[in-house]
């Protein structure tokens, strides 16, 4: 009798890196990481001076006093009271939207753009065989009930 030897963890191992899905979720991570990057600059470089129009530039300076008197050093830390810090908040959902939006816009969109394209193309070259088929019936069809009538048969054509 033959035992069928099971596959050692480090072969197993193997099989999963090598699997195209994981690589591919190693490419999205790293240009993730460097979307991200560009996408803070962004916020730091254009939003925020936009907002700082308003008021400050950085956004982390935006806050309310749950309980008074709030005291925050320089490093962040409390001193006193409870300091709500809605601006960390509303920066850290900018950043959000606009990489939500440049991925969508960017990325998303052009993807099914491309892929109802394609299925669209498919689409036509399967209905283009059925009408070929249907319009050479048409065309049979037609080529006969000419000769009937060149004829001048009673035929009908049916």
């Amino acid at each position: 009798m033959i035992e069928k030897r099971e596959p050692s963890v480090w072969q197993g191992f193997k099989a999963f890196l090598m699997r195209g899905n994981v690589v591919d979720l190693a490419v999205a991570v790293v240009i993730g990481a460097a979307f991200t990057n560009i996408v803070n600059t962004l916020v730091k470089g254009i939003i925020n001076p936009v907002v700082g129009a308003i008021g400050t530039k950085n956004l982390d300076n935006y806050t309310s006093c749950l309980q008074d008197p709030c005291k925050v050093a320089a490093d962040g830390t409390v001193k006193s009271g409870i300091p709500i810090m809605w601006g960390s908040v509303l920066g850290a959902t900018l950043t959000f939207v606009i990489t939500a939006a440049v991925v969508y816009f960017l990325m998303v969109l052009p993807m099914s753009k491309y892929l109802a394209r394609q299925e669209a193309r498919r689409k036509a070259r399967e209905s283009t065989h059925e009408v070929i088929e249907v319009t050479e019936l048409e065309v049979l069809k037609e080529i006969r009930n000419a000769l009937v009538a060149q004829r001048g048969g009673g035929h009908d054509g049916r």
